[in-house]
């Protein structure tokens, strides 16, 4: 038996779709099935994002389900496909999640100034001496930092030269000489992993609790997620011993929910941080976080833009929470469509927006 709707329904006619064309969109997602083995553990320890000993596996993992998701226009259910509630690894999407992290703290007052370094507000070996003590916390959010270092057991090095289109296919890894703090673009999970301490040494409290009470209560997510770090990621705050979160799977760790709670970061980001009437994200924070980085312009602050028409078929206003794998929020304000994608294979994202947007009437 389907599991009750987790939003208010709508027929596609109503919501504006041709009926049949969206139901042709469901069917191929539902047909997409990601590369990615069910053994996700598995998978890791084989070397697919780098060989050993770079590789060792962290964090928990989980085996992953079969492709699910949903749609939703004006926060309304027009479509649905697959287990909605299984829980499973998201990857790289909790990255736009320790965004909205960041927002708080900005809205908090526990960031002053996103242009300030982090060492002025952050007493951690990780941002001490001439190259990470001047990094920024606008450098950490775009991944423009070039952070040096060893965090948890993982050295920056393992991910300089990481190029995502050719993903689990060619090297890196690579000794490359660094650049100015803020003046380079790489994706690099330590990095990220970085930033996720420094806002647990501003929070001063998991990261998960604040995440849970501030936005996930609020917009009235399940109690279903969990988000962990590493065995290695433990640090004491105020004489409490508090896991560091990861902002992703790769060692795992990371974000393990479901759809239904991706489609509703999903929506809270098409409500501009608002939810009933309440205000969750401080105002401008979704603009800041979709404002594209002078070094990547498809790249915000931890989330995805579309302005350069990385998808030709959504609309330039879109953008979207990633992970490795098929796992994907996507956010049109333009038309008001918001999608959470689990499991997708990267290839047929693509034509997956296509499809929608041709069903759009």
């Amino acid at each position: 038996m389907e599991s009750p709707s987790p939003f208010p329904s709508a027929a596609p006619a109503e919501a504006g779709f041709d009926p049949d064309r969206l139901a042709e969109a469901v069917a191929f997602a539902e047909a997409s099935d990601s590369p990615f083995p069910r053994d996700l553990l598995a998978h890791l320890e084989s070397g697919f994002f780098e060989p050993p000993p770079d590789n060792e596996v962290l964090g928990n993992t989980a085996p992953r389900g079969a492709p699910n998701g949903l749609i939703l226009r004006e926060g309304r259910l027009v479509a649905r496909w697959g287990d909605t509630r299984r829980v499973d690894m998201t990857f790289s999407v909790a990255k736009s999640y320790l965004a909205l992290l960041a927002g708080l703290a900005v809205g908090d007052g526990l960031i002053g100034d996103l242009d300030a370094p982090v060492s002025a507000g952050v007493r951690d070996p990780a941002f001490q001496g001439p190259r990470n003590g001047a990094i920024t916390w606008r450098m950490l959010l775009q991944q423009t930092s070039e952070w040096e270092g060893t965090l948890f057991g993982k050295a920056d090095r393992i991910d300089r030269g990481r190029d995502l289109k050719r993903e689990g296919t060619g090297p890196k890894g690579i000794d490359r000489p660094l650049k100015t703090p803020g003046t380079y673009w790489e994706y690099n999970d330590i990095r990220v992993n970085a930033l996720s301490l420094a806002l647990l040494h501003r929070f001063r409290r998991p990261l998960p609790e604040v995440f849970a009470e501030r936005i996930m209560r609020p917009i009235g997510a399940s109690e279903d997620w969990r988000w962990e770090g590493y065995r290695t990621s433990f640090v004491e705050i105020d004489g409490r011993r508090i896991q560091s979160v990861s902002g992703g799977g790769h060692w795992g760790g990371g974000v393990f929910t479901h759809a239904e709670d991706q489609a509703r970061i999903g929506q809270l980001m098409l409500q501009d941080g608002i939810w009933e009437g309440r205000r969750v994200l401080p105002e401008g924070w979704v603009a800041a976080c979709t404002t594209p980085c002078a070094l990547n312009a498809d790249y915000g602050l931890l989330w995805w833009l579309n302005g350069q028409g990385r998808y030709p078929a959504a609309s330039r206003e879109s953008f979207f929470a990633q992970g490795a794998g098929g796992n994907v929020i996507w956010v049109d304000p333009r038309n008001r469509i918001v999608g959470a994608f689990r499991w997708l294979a990267p290839t047929a994202r693509p034509e997956l927006l296509a499809k929608v947007m041709a069903a759009k009437a």
